[in-house]
């Protein structure tokens, strides 16, 4: 593994972790306010603090030159953004129809989904990888369900968003290599942010009293885990493959429950343990280099 690809890693492993702890700022703030307002102010706010940093290098002239024209660039916003927004909505409408278990376990099996759908991008995991994929989705069932896994309602909304948030694992990939990743994060923040607040200003009501209520996660979710962490993904997927990148990604599960357990005192036992021992094992396994798994 080289260096790059090593810093990569690290740096998907800290969006994971920052991710995770976003849970928490989402479940506090949902008391608040609607999940499509508070997705709309929190991109907004996401892409927002890009500008400055976007302004602040072009100045500098301490990136090279788009690769991409600009259309192609704002193909790449427009179609990460969109695959986002579908990904987040399609489980947000799922949830209301399914168990926590439920929705938490089939959105990741976008773990499997990623390096199937690689296939058609002529993308080749190796054995290791696909191992580790399968073992990290143990860990992720016993993390997410908590009393067996019963068919719901919802469980085929949640599945599709499942596919998108694939989908978006992939596009980054792609669009990640050939353009500047900053400019393609400020993007696609910006259309989710539209987006959502389009479907919050036609099916919510929010006041502002409600975002004052709701200020704390709000910010944590809209410079963290959105101006932070989802562009460090776009960066990170310079050099990271994405099969790679969605087992890393999938630790969300597990810092979430971390975070749950040291901030909001929920119940730490053996298969939560045993879960997240599986996760950890399934990363390690996946970055494994043989000559049938190059890495």
């Amino acid at each position: 593994m080289s260096l790059t690809v090593f810093k990569s890693n690290l740096l998907l492993l800290l969006t994971a972790v920052i991710w995770g702890l976003a849970f928490v700022a989402q479940r506090a703030g949902m008391e608040d306010i609607g999940p499509f307002a508070f997705n709309a102010i929190r991109f907004a706010l996401g892409s927002l603090s890009l500008l400055p940093l976007i302004y602040f290098r072009k100045n500098k002239k301490t990136v090279a030159s788009v690769k991409l024209p600009p259309r192609l660039l704002l193909t790449g916003g427009l179609a990460t953004g969109l695959v986002l927004f579908a990904g987040a909505s399609l489980q947000q409408a799922g949830m209301v129809y399914t168990t926590a278990g439920n929705g938490g376990f089939i959105t990741s099996l976008y773990v499997i989904i990623v390096p199937v759908l690689g296939l058609f991008w002529r993308h080749r995991p190796g054995p290791l990888t696909w191992v580790g994929a399968f073992v990290a989705m143990a860990g992720l069932y016993l993390l997410s369900v908590k009393e067996g896994l019963h068919l719901e309602p919802g469980d085929g909304l949640v599945l599709a968003g499942a596919f998108f948030w694939a989908g978006h694992v992939l596009l980054v990939g792609h669009f990640s290599k050939k353009t500047d990743v900053l400019v393609l994060a400020a993007l696609q923040f910006a259309v989710v942010s539209v987006l959502s607040g389009l479907v919050s200003l036609a099916y919510e009501t929010t006041h502002w009293t409600n975002v004052e209520a709701a200020a704390i996660p709000i910010l944590y979710g809209g410079l963290m885990s959105v101006g932070v962490a989802y562009t460090l993904q776009v960066v990170a997927q310079q050099k990271a493959r994405p099969a790679h990148a969605a087992i890393i990604l999938s630790l969300e599960s597990l810092f979430a429950a971390v975070g749950g357990i040291l901030i909001l005192g929920e119940a730490f036992n053996l298969q939560i343990a045993s879960g997240g021992l599986l996760m950890l094992t399934g990363v390690i396994i996946s970055q494994l280099r043989t000559k049938a798994n190059p890495g």
